[in-house]
């Protein structure tokens, strides 16, 4: 895995860890705590598209080292709640479908404690240079 999560401030904040990211695919963690959750006292579905977004963008960098991505684009659909219990863990799952030498095309779903699937989503990807320490980014030509 040479992926580092922990560069990414968000997916840190939120509790994210990262248990695969190679050949293709990843496996993320995610706890969600209470303040994640919507007035139905469910996981907001923001915390849980985040989720499949760093679950996707893995996927693809896995493929891919040095780079990283920006999402272009992605599309989510939500199958059932997620339960914002104490301890209850959510799985993100993603898969690279296709790619080409600038675009990543993939997936990711949410499941459960249960492994039953909450969330999907499809998503495209480009790939850019990791960013300098000033911050700049460069994207892949």
């Amino acid at each position: 895995m040479n992926f580092d999560l922990q560069a990414i401030p968000f997916a840190r904040e939120l509790g994210f860890t990262l248990e695969l990211c190679d050949d293709g695919k990843s496996l993320l963690r995610y706890t969600p705590r209470p303040v994640h959750g919507n007035s139905m006292g469910v996981v907001h579905g923001g915390a849980l598209m985040a989720l499949l977004d760093v679950t996707m963008a893995t996927a693809a960098c896995s493929v891919n080292p040095g780079h990283a991505t920006v999402t272009i684009e992605m599309k989510t659909t939500f199958m059932r709640p997620a339960a914002l219990q104490t301890g209850s863990e959510l799985a993100g799952r993603g898969r690279l479908l296709h790619r080409t030498h600038k675009m990543a095309f993939v997936e990711g779903s949410v499941f459960n404690a249960q492994g039953e699937l909450c969330t999907h989503a499809t998503g495209t990807f480009k790939f850019v240079s990791r960013a300098a320490p000033d911050g700049a980014t460069t994207i892949v030509t």
